[in-house]
Order: C-alpha cells, then sequence, then structure tokens
C-alpha cells in the first residue's frame, strides 16, 4: 500500500470530504480518488466509476471485476453527524440512539438549562443561537438535522441554515398544523416548494409513537431510512 495515497485519503475524511482508495488485487497498483481529483496507476472504466459511486453513497468497503482484474473499493466517508436543535426531553434517548448509530451528536439550544452535561452526559453540546451554531459546525452530505423545539425563534433560524446546507436529512417536530405554518414562514424568508420539501415533518416514520423514547426510535428509523435505503437521486431532488 502507498503510504501518501492512505495519508491523503485519511486527511480527506478527517476534513469531512469522502475520498476513496483503489486496490488492484493482482498487482498491487493503486489510484486514489477525491471529487474531481485522481492519482495513480489504474485505468478507471464506467462500470468502475458507477461502482465507486455506488460504494460512496452505500458506505461499503466492495471488490469489482474489472477489465484488468479485481479492484477493491476502500471508501474514506467522514463520520456521520447528527445535530439535534432543542435539549428537550425526545432530545436524550435521540442523542444516545444517534450514537450507537455512529453518528456524531452535537445537540444545540441557547438555553443552558437545558442544555446541561446532567441532562446530556457524553455529548457535544452548543449553547450558540441554532443558526450561529450551524454556521460554526458546517453540516454537509453526511449530517442530519433535527429541530425539537416547537419555538419558531429557535427552529425557523436553524430550518433556513439546515436548507442552506447539503445536509441529507431534516426534520422538524410538530403537528400537520404546526408543519403547515412553517413552511408559510420559511417561504416568507424566500425558500420555494423544491427546498421546503426537503424538511420531514411532522418528523420521524409513522408508527404511532408517543414517547419520548418511541418518538426518538421513529426519527431515527426515517434518518436511516433517507440514508439507506432511498436513492441519492431522490435525496437530491427533494
Amino acid at each position: 500500500m502507498k503510504l501518501p495515497l492512505l495519508e491523503k485519503a485519511l486527511a480527506a475524511s478527517r476534513s469531512g470530504r469522502a475520498a476513496v482508495l483503489l486496490t488492484h488485487l493482482q498487482s498491487g497498483h493503486q489510484s486514489f480518488i477525491e471529487g474531481s481529483e485522481t492519482i495513480g496507476d489504474l485505468t478507471l472504466d464506467a462500470a468502475t466509476l458507477e461502482a465507486i459511486r455506488k460504494a460512496v453513497t452505500d458506505d461499503r468497503n466492495m471488490t469489482v471485476e474489472t477489465a484488468q482484474g479485481p479492484v477493491f473499493i476502500e471508501v474514506f466517508n467522514p463520520r456521520l453527524r447528527c445535530i439535534i436543535v432543542g435539549a428537550v426531553h425526545i432530545a436524550q434517548p435521540l442523542a444516545r440512539m444517534a450514537a450507537l448509530t455512529g453518528y456524531l451528536v452535537t445537540v444545540v439550544d441557547p438555553r443552558t438549562a437545558f442544555a446541561s452535561d446532567e441532562r446530556f452526559p457524553d455529548v457535544t453540546l452548543s449553547t450558540d443561537w441554532p443558526d450561529e451554531a450551524l454556521e460554526k459546525l458546517k453540516p454537509n452530505r453526511r449530517t442530519a438535522i433535527v429541530t425539537l423545539t416547537h419555538d419558531p425563534k429557535l427552529d425557523d433560524p436553524a430550518l433556513a441554515a439546515a436548507l442552506r446546507s447539503d445536509a441529507f436529512y431534516i426534520g422538524a417536530l410538530g403537528s400537520k398544523k404546526t408543519h403547515a405554518a412553517r413552511l408559510k414562514r420559511l417561504t416568507g424568508l424566500g425558500f420555494g416548494e423544491a427546498e421546503l420539501a426537503r424538511v420531514r415533518g411532522p418528523v420521524g416514520l409513522d408508527i404511532g409513537a408517543v414517547s419520548p423514547a418511541e418518538i426518538a426510535v421513529a426519527i431515527m428509523a426515517q434518518i436511516t431510512q433517507v440514508l439507506r435505503a432511498e436513492p441519492q437521486s431522490d435525496r437530491e431532488a427533494a
């Protein structure tokens, strides 16, 4: 393995960028791909490039047969992140579930009585205003954002910032009536129909959830569905 290529892949992942390291299993020749940049010895045909795209989307290493022989595709995706706006009761089980699922979790709430280490042990907390927090956190295509406060003064700035980001999932707690009013306010901020369709509301899968833990299950299930089950083209079109 060429150590410089491995170091480039690890550095890209740490910086929030996806990268791929390709290894020809017979010769040991390698190539590195990050965005439009390709470095290395391998010739990549259309079928191999499609397999690379699928591996990155599925977040899964794989071996593919090419005209030159088997090639191992090693994916270096950034860590998944979950940003929860509102340190409310539902946020407590949701933060734990998201962490268990492999997400780096940040809970955002300027109300320090809610966003406390006692209520959220071992969770990164931000007491910045939500739009300021999101500006610092820089959500990307590996980020899920959930707003839970029911307070437009907190949720709306967070949702506006989320809609300007590449977050793969945006969800907002509230009834259908609450969500309709929310969309009207966001429309007033200049967001169009296609942009607003990205906001999942009422948040979570409709499984009849009642308790905070059950609602957290419904939210985490929907996040997983969007990440794993929905085609990437559908997410980009939403």
